[in-house]
């Protein structure tokens, strides 16, 4: 007999991209050549530093456990990273090492979260929030970005939460955003940081893309006065130095934030391995010229793929302001043949063809607010890019195809036509 899990565990979501990763992969075994353009990882090798710390780490027999926070050279080289790139006033204390950024969500509602609190979630979201909000019996407090408002957070609804919520304790932030794009700006965070301070309220800044803003620069909320006490920021080695098999990153906060993060490394992971994080710092300290050089070529990625979509009937998405990813708006396109964006995705992927196949996410997979979008992610090889924008639209016009794909999915077809801007 199996025991009974519990609520949590029979409720529990996941990322969605990693799902329909699974099922490319399964459609790749079988043969069909298929453009993944659904999985948030760089198509690049990790940096050259990197790798050779890596090696060296190995070879000089760092293989065994450290301090629950980190080894001293990471915490020191991460502080520094932050204080010269993003002016963020922090010290080897002010850090903690972590397997990526995402573990740091957790910790975070860990730390600040109790049962019944608000917590505000921009939507759409990244899909590993809500559960991470859930685990402490917390509520998520749903505001929709908008394509209007170039998916930047609107003062206004953080002013609201704060007045109306009757226990509000958090804000997950991030920016640059996935899965849109949107960044928030200098003036927005300096707002957001003027509406926080000194009340009791917490916010984490989730920063993976820190190195990917298109139009301007990165800016984090830590280095506005007051917030290294108020907030947790995560950082993350995959995006910059394409190093998401390493799985390595790190929150910057205060010290006793941080302290206390420790401890949750402690009693969970007990440490990240000294020799990813000792790979980490030799990125940090002589990668900047490879990863700025990378940066660069996502860049171009960016441009070809949403000029491309743009270029597809239906299809609308902003000029490239920050990540790797491209959201465009395809209401007109499913309101059209009746599918929903998420079910669109899948056809691509699944029915448009027998051969070949585009695996990309709709918007609702990362919350009501995305319902009408798709995400594509720009990692494969721009000839890879060139011909899932040529299939596109000739999926587009295979509604035979896409009539008998929702007969064998009918959970797919769209009920009530989105509403086109």
């Amino acid at each position: 007999m199996t025991v009974k899990l519990s609520e949590f565990a029979r409720s529990l979501t996941v990322e969605t991209a990693f799902t329909v990763l699974a099922i490319a992969k399964s459609l790749k075994a079988n043969g069909k050549d298929v453009v993944e353009l659904e999985i948030g990882d760089s198509p690049f090798d990790s940096t050259a530093a990197a790798r050779d710390g890596g090696i060296a780490a190995i070879e000089n027999h760092q293989t065994h456990y450290c301090p629950s926070p980190g080894i001293a050279e990471f915490r020191q080289a991460a502080a520094k990273f932050v204080r010269s790139e993003f002016d963020i006033p922090a010290e080897a204390q002010n850090i903690v090492a972590g397997p990526g950024a995402k573990v740091f969500e957790q910790f975070f509602c860990e730390a600040v979260l109790n049962r019944g609190d608000g917590v505000l979630v921009f939507s759409p979201y990244f899909p590993t929030y809500v559960p991470n909000i859930e685990r402490r019996g917390a509520r998520a407090v749903m505001v929709a970005l908008r394509q209007s408002n170039r998916f930047r957070p609107d003062i206004a609804d953080i002013e609201r939460f704060l007045a109306e919520d009757p226990s509000p304790r958090a804000i997950l932030l991030n920016s640059p955003h996935n899965p849109t794009g949107g960044v928030a700006t200098e003036d927005d965070l300096a707002a957001i940081a003027d509406l926080i301070r000194g009340r009791e309220v917490a916010l984490f800044s989730d920063e993976p893309y820190c190195h990917m803003v298109w139009d301007g620069a990165h800016r984090s909320i830590l280095s506005q006065p007051g917030m290294m006490e108020q907030c947790v920021a995560a950082f993350t080695f995959s995006k910059s130095y394409s190093m998401s098999g390493w799985r390595l990153g790190f929150a910057v906060s205060s010290a006793e934030i941080a302290d206390a993060i420790g401890k949750m490394i402690n009693t969970t992971l007990s440490c990240t391995p000294p020799l990813v994080q000792l790979a980490g710092t030799a990125a940090l300290e002589r990668d900047r010229s490879e990863r700025d050089s990378t940066m660069l070529e996502f860049r171009d990625k960016v441009v070809l793929l949403t000029d491309g979509l743009n270029a597809i009937d239906g299809f609308h998405t902003l000029p490239p302001t920050a990540t790797f990813y491209v959201f465009p708006n395809v209401a007109p396109v499913c309101n059209r043949l009746g599918v929903t964006s998420h079910g669109l995705a899948l056809f691509l992927l699944e029915g448009a063809d027998d051969d070949f196949g585009i695996a990309c996410l709709g918007g609702e997979c990362f919350g009501e607010a995305g319902a009408g979008f798709l995400r594509f992610s720009c990692a494969e090889p721009d000839e890879r890019l060139r011909q899932a924008l040529e299939f596109i639209p000739a999926a587009l016009e295979r509604e035979d195809r896409l009539a008998a794909w929702l007969d064998r999915n009918p959970v797919y077809r769209l009920r009530e036509p989105y509403a086109l801007a």
